[in-house]
């Protein structure tokens, strides 16, 4: 099995936002902000191939289905759609995708799974040959949004979803077709029923940390976001995520570090914790070394 980090279309936020309770005074150590507060953040994916026998893609990021003046709103950068430049550059096409897993259906997460706005032209779903694996729980998030964060989702996508055929609704800890090599564990503090993936390895794996942790700054425990639904929940969650992962030697991969693909989990003599190991990017690599 080889693992690639692929970027897609990257974003703009504005920094409060992203570390919600922080002062700027804390957060702006770690991350720059720009003259309007905004900062850089990424939407890597992580592809793995020869993962249970298939190609399989973790996450899509945002893409490029907004429109011009939403794009604009959100901070994406680029128009055009990133992520298939990506997988080209690593040797595969949409196509060629046998499973896309999917922690939560925000839209800078599952964006992707589209075809780049063309005005006059309704929403296209790529990847033709993947099974979109999604959890239940948020499955019904996104069928039934609270209007807390309704915004984040995208109108129509469940239905392309479901009308593909090739929809697979994950309760419990492992998909039909993926079997043991993946284990899926939910977090509710971002958002109900996010699906955190790990590739199971005797060599410790990898787990993809979704929103629970977007990058290296929050993996510092009292750091959360202000998109983050219920974040104390969200805290004592990371808090035995961290614990479990550095007992197991899981490496830690970010989806919204834009300087971070992956890094392992160290505790430190005062309890907090924070990275080692880090890799900016990973091109065919193997667990194994």
């Amino acid at each position: 099995m080889k693992l690639w980090s692929l970027l897609g279309n990257s974003q703009r936020l504005d920094g409060g936002a992203m570390f919600g309770n922080a002062p700027k005074a804390v957060w702006q150590k770690w991350i720059a902000a720009d003259a309007d507060n905004a900062i850089p953040l990424a939407c890597r994916c992580l592809l793995a191939d020869g993962l249970a026998g298939k190609t399989v893609l973790f996450e899509t990021g945002i893409g490029a289905f907004f429109e011009p003046k939403l794009r604009a709103r959100f901070g994406v950068a680029e128009d055009r759609h990133v992520l298939l430049d990506s997988l080209a550059a690593a040797g595969f096409a949409h196509a060629d995708i046998d499973v896309v897993v999917l922690s939560h259906l925000h839209f800078d997460h599952a964006g992707g799974l589209l075809a780049a706005w063309r005005e006059g032209h309704p929403p296209e779903l790529l990847f033709p040959n993947a099974t979109f694996v999604v959890g239940a729980e948020h499955w019904q998030r996104a069928l039934n949004p609270h209007s807390r964060d309704r915004a984040s989702f995208i109108a129509g996508l469940p239905q392309l979803l479901v009308d593909s055929g090739r929809l697979e609704i994950v309760e419990g800890a492992h998909a039909k077709v993926l079997g043991d090599a993946v284990r899926f564990t939910i977090s509710n503090g971002h958002t109900p029923g996010l699906m955190l993936a790990e590739i199971v390895s005797p060599e410790g794996g990898v787990v993809f940390c979704a929103d629970l942790i977007p990058g290296r700054p929050w993996v510092h425990l009292p750091i959360t976001m202000g998109y983050d639904r219920f974040p104390e929940m969200l805290i004592d969650e990371k808090r035995a995520f961290l614990a479990d992962k550095l007992a197991r030697k899981v490496r830690l991969f970010f989806t919204h570090d834009s300087e971070c693909a992956m890094a392992s989990v160290q505790c430190e003599d005062n309890g907090r914790y924070s990275t080692l190991d880090e890799m900016p990017a990973l091109t065919a690599w193997s667990l194994a070394g």
